[in-house]
């Protein structure tokens, strides 16, 4: 368990969470960030706290404990967000944990990445390798490979998609506001190599924001919704790489801790929700001196239409109605 004294911010700090229910997806399993968002829920005034979890269950209560033995009030949800059925039996559990009433700030967090393959490469050639073996071995890692990348994007695509609609269906039935959050990386900005599923899905994920709006119509002032994208983060999975600049050193001069980003994040949860509403936020890190400068941005991601100049000599012309 991390240090909790961390995760304790100050009172200007900790009061956008005061009195919040809160449910962050992907927040059992241990040092990673969906835990951080937990402990700084959780230890900072939140009224509830759902910790969600699939298969990391003795993490996500060892998380539920902490919290409730520092004094606060979290309490674990199980479910697989890529089903349907798990998803909204969730519902009632939620509700019922947290007083009957639904969440006020849902984070939408995956911990899930591909293990590391190059897009589009196949296994090198091995010194001696008899053809046959060479097929069998470049189709074990293309399958292999395309399970893992298949694995990411329905746990972030699908998962992210079913909390939204859930609860965005929750908050318009209710009259009740909702913020949602969406956790993606800097690497669907800057893809980097190696991680193709993680990098596609977590570009999906910036355009839900804005997709939710449009669907919303005049339902939309009950729905506020942003996506944040971090850079490398100390965690589980990147803790090979902690060291390497080679691998986080185009973004930062170090990797960000999982208490540093929490406190981040509850500093753009002051704001208010409209300021922050269909917004790409990135978390940017520099050298400031002997220290390291931790702040926002904000990123648009839009679209340039150029007219092609073949394509408009040689345009093609067809009748302005459809023949009966």
């Amino acid at each position: 368990m991390p240090d909790l004294e961390k995760f304790r911010f100050d009172p200007e700090r900790a009061r956008c969470m005061a009195g919040k229910r809160v449910l962050i997806t992907g927040s059992g399993r241990e040092g990673g960030i969906g835990q951080a968002f937990a402990l700084a829920a959780g230890l900072n005034g939140a009224a509830a706290v759902g910790v969600h979890f699939h298969h990391s269950y003795q993490d996500a209560l060892a998380t539920v404990k902490a919290i409730n033995d520092a004094g606060g009030n979290a309490f674990p949800v199980q479910a697989d967000v890529t089903s349907s059925a798990d998803v909204w039996a969730m519902r009632s559990h939620v509700i019922r944990r947290m007083g009957g009433q639904t969440p006020d700030l849902v984070i939408c967090n995956s911990g899930l990445s591909e293990a590391g393959y190059r897009l589009g490469i196949a296994p090198r050639e091995r010194d001696g390798e008899i053809a046959a073996s060479r097929r069998a071995r470049a189709r074990m890692a293309f399958v292999g490979n395309l399970a893992e990348s298949t694995r990411v994007v329905n746990t972030k695509v699908d998962g992210f998609l079913s909390m939204t609609h859930l609860w965005a269906g929750e908050a318009t039935h209710a009259g009740k506001p909702v913020q949602i959050v969406y956790v993606s990386s800097r690497q669907a900005i800057d893809p980097g190599a190696g991680v193709p599923g993680y990098v596609l899905a977590n570009f999906a994920v910036l355009s839900l924001p804005s997709i939710l709006r449009v669907n919303l119509g005049r339902s939309a002032d009950d729905v506020t919704a942003f996506s944040i994208a971090l850079p490398f983060v100390r965690t589980g999975m990147t803790e090979e790489y902690a060291g390497n600049k080679k691998v986080f050193g185009r973004w930062q001069p170090r990797m960000a801790t999982t208490d540093e980003v929490a406190e981040a994040f509850l500093q753009l949860v002051e704001r208010p929700p409209s300021e922050l509403n269909e917004r790409i936020l990135q978390l940017d890190m520099a050298e400031a001196g002997d220290e390291v400068r931790v702040t926002w941005s904000a990123v648009d991601l839009l679209p340039r239409v150029a007219e092609l100049s073949w394509s408009q000599a040689s345009a093609l012309h067809y009748p302005a109605e459809l023949a009966e």
